[in-house]
């Protein structure tokens, strides 16, 4: 009988709480039988063989309205005697043609019980049955849906999952760090960079006329940086931190990512990056050693900038075969021994336009160190030097990785942050 409760019930919530009734006198009757109301409810059936076939379900109880009938005289007068002999008030009902009975939802308007309720219904010979207001519930996965982040595109970033970025920007997300962005030109208007870019310059001669042509740089200032939580897109690695974009490179198709440099651009970009006293550089780019080029990361490294990039064949010698440049590669592929490894296939970031798309390949893997290593200067040090970003990863990579390079980077935020705890008790002491 339980069951037929339980249709019943369902019925109702399905119809929206209609009862069929149109006569003046008939309950006021609520736009659903959930629990609006402060007091509980019970529902209750009753047999009911109407002498003619019940019109479909969800049709209007023409009995009620002088035009025909939806349930029998005996189960309506049985509906309204319980209502009557309980002190109940009848608040939805619904006759079910299919069991053959005439379900009604009554409220309790007193501070009686449910279960006293039902005791003194249970013993009424004319109830086939009586039960609580039973409530139901979707079965879907809350924990899937519950993200630190309002970004519609981040359950897709894979990357930020294996990186652990969520844990990290608990305690920061590079605001105050300053990157430099050799690469394309950048899309300063994607929404998802919107206060990122603090400054851009070409030094590219050919005229761009479309965001369109700015592919690669774009998907690079987005692994950066991309907004977190303004309800568009994704989340990038440093999301505070602020890009400066030096154009040196320039795209060679519609539509494709491949983009080209030479010595005289990069010189340039190197040179305005330099003087702008840019602290950490991104070079998602690779070539043939380069002396002219080669000189400016030295004289550079040697003020205290960090370079990141691409990880590269021996005939790419630049600008990671640079003594002082950290080299970035995919967790897929090793191509230097000494390279950084990081996830960086399939990886989702920004294009020009306001569009969005997947990108692979090591040009990723320098961006998203870039941006780790970002995260780390603003906890320590916007000027720490490179060899102790380097130490930093290498002490902390994760236990039992299948390379000493591929990084840790919530362990090394706490390492970070133990030392910086230890210098502060020292100076006390003092």
């Amino acid at each position: 009988m339980r069951v037929i409760a339980q249709t019943c019930l369902l019925t109702l919530i399905t119809l929206g709480g209609s009862t069929g009734y149109s006569m003046a006198s008939a309950p006021t009757i609520a736009s659903s039988t959930g629990n609006e109301s402060q007091h509980p409810r019970v529902v209750v059936t009753f047999a009911n063989e109407p002498k003619q076939a019940p019109a479909p379900a969800g049709s209007t109880g023409r009995h009620y309205g002088g035009d025909g009938y939806l349930l029998s005289q005996s189960a309506h007068q049985q509906a309204k005697r319980v209502a009557s002999k309980y002190s109940l008030r009848e608040v939805a009902n619904w006759p079910i043609r299919s069991l053959a009975i005439h379900c009604v939802v009554y409220e309790i308007p007193d501070n009686r019980s449910v279960a006293t309720v039902l005791a003194a219904l249970s013993k009424d010979s004319n109830v086939a049955l009586a039960e609580p207001m039973s409530q139901f519930h979707t079965l879907s996965d809350s924990q899937q849906t519950s993200t630190p982040y309002n970004d519609p595109l981040y359950d897709l970033q894979t990357n930020l999952a294996a990186l652990g970025i969520a844990n990290a920007h608990e305690h920061t997300q590079g605001a105050g760090i300053r990157i430099g962005l050799i690469d394309t030109g950048v899309d300063t208007k994607h929404p998802d960079l919107q206060g990122r870019i603090a400054r851009a310059r070409s030094f590219v001669d050919t005229q761009v006329t479309s965001a369109g042509s700015y592919r690669h740089g774009t998907a690079m200032a987005g692994l950066i940086a991309a907004v977190a939580n303004n309800n568009v897109g994704i989340v990038g690695i440093a999301p505070q931190a602020q890009l400066e974009v030096f154009a040196a490179c320039w795209q060679l198709k519609p539509d494709n990512d491949a983009a080209v440099c030479n010595t005289f651009t990069l010189a340039k970009a190197l040179a305005a990056a330099l003087d702008a006293g840019i602290p950490l550089i991104n070079m998602s780019i690779a070539g043939p050693n380069d002396p002219l080029l080669s000189a400016l990361v030295e004289a550079a490294i040697k003020r205290g900038v960090t370079f990141v990039g691409a990880a590269a064949g021996p005939e790419d010698a630049f600008p990671t075969g640079v003594l002082g440049v950290i080299s970035a590669q995919g967790l897929q592929r090793s191509l230097k021994s000494d390279a950084f490894s990081i996830p960086a296939n399939h990886i989702l970031t920004l294009r020009p336009d306001g569009q969005y798309d997947f990108e692979s390949g090591t040009s990723v893997a320098a961006a998203e160190l870039t941006g780790v290593i970002a995260l780390l200067m603003s906890v320590a040090d916007s000027k720490m030097a490179t060899n102790t970003i380097v130490a930093t990863l290498k002490e902390t990579a994760a236990p039992g990785a299948a390379t000493t390079s591929a990084i840790d980077v919530n362990a090394a935020l706490a390492k970070l942050n133990l030392e910086q705890h230890s210098r502060r008790m020292a100076s006390r002491v003092r």
